[in-house]
């Protein structure tokens, strides 16, 4: 089996390098070709330069010579990059099954309660609506052509390089206290092992939520943090007085706990991190840099 990404980030990299054995050849897009050269340095993967300002003539023969397809660019404002350039070539590829990486953001804002993948996505933000246009899409294809696509709605992404200690230890985090708030977060690690399963076990029209156990307020998750390396705990800040981003003011304006019984019960799948406790006592070591 080859593999292709669209999207070859944090979590479709990790994916890929720690499935590589099962693919005879690993194939994928980061933005700028200069990027392109140093990603394929590092992994030894083909590495193809696609986005507003690249599109690479290899592309098209990759996705012909293609059997796994995950997508995990972002889409733009008008709709899915990928879909607007080779939505045909992949229509008529051997390609048989398509992740498309989501995110629990389609759900919208549930006041804190619990939901499942049959709780209706009414998302809020613009960027959350773009994100279910596209899933329809993909979807569309996948009952289309009869290609196995399925959605894979993640929490909030954390994993080696990428979390709270880095945060604290590089000065980069605030204590923000919401009342009522919570968030789901995943392991890298975890999203690959459900990524692989799905392989194992498609379902064409497939939904899952990729997440944790446990949703937890976002200060408690860095007292944890603080707690397990020594590092400085920052200052309880109150949300309304946060100095935040627009885009990370509006990640508090949604509330909401997440199940995953899906990825266990259809997949088969064991989080190796079921709550950010077994994750970040897994990554102390980045609190040494």
């Amino acid at each position: 089996m080859n593999l292709f990404v669209f999207g070859l980030g944090f979590s479709a990299r990790h994916f890929a390098e720690s499935e590589r054995a099962r693919f005879g050849a690993v194939r994928g897009t980061v933005t700028e070709p200069a990027r392109a050269d140093a990603l394929a340095a590092e992994t030894g993967f083909t590495i193809r330069a696609f986005g507003p300002e690249a599109d690479d003539p290899g592309i098209a023969g990759d996705l012909a010579d293609t059997d796994m397809l995950l997508v995990s660019a972002p889409p733009a404002k008008d709709g899915d990059t990928v879909l607007a350039r080779y939505r045909d070539v992949i229509a008529g590829s051997r390609i048989r099954w398509i992740g498309y990486l989501s995110t629990i953001g389609v759900y919208g804002d549930h006041g804190g309660a619990w939901i499942d993948e049959t709780t209706p996505a009414v998302p809020k933000s613009a960027r959350s609506q773009g994100r279910l246009a596209v899933e329809e899409a993909w979807l569309a294809l996948g009952a289309e052509t009869g290609k196995a696509v399925q959605v894979f709605r993640l929490s909030g992404i954390y994993g080696p390089g990428r979390n709270p200690i880095v945060k604290l230890r590089e000065g980069r985090t605030q204590r923000i206290v919401k009342p009522g708030q919570v968030f789901n977060r995943i392991h890298v690690a975890d999203i690959a092992t459900t990524l692989a399963a799905s392989i194992d076990r498609p379902r064409a029209g497939a939904i899952y939520n990729v997440t944790d156990d446990e949703p937890a307020p976002p200060q408690v998750v860095i007292e944890h943090a603080a707690a397990l390396t020594g590092l400085p705990l920052p200052p309880e800040v109150d949300f309304d007085t946060a100095e935040l981003s627009p885009m990370a003011r509006s990640f508090y304006g949604e509330n909401k706990r997440v199940r995953n019984r899906l990825i266990r019960e259809e997949l088969g799948v064991r989080l190796r991190y079921p709550t950010y406790r077994e994750g970040l006592a897994d990554l102390v070591a980045d609190a040494r840099g």
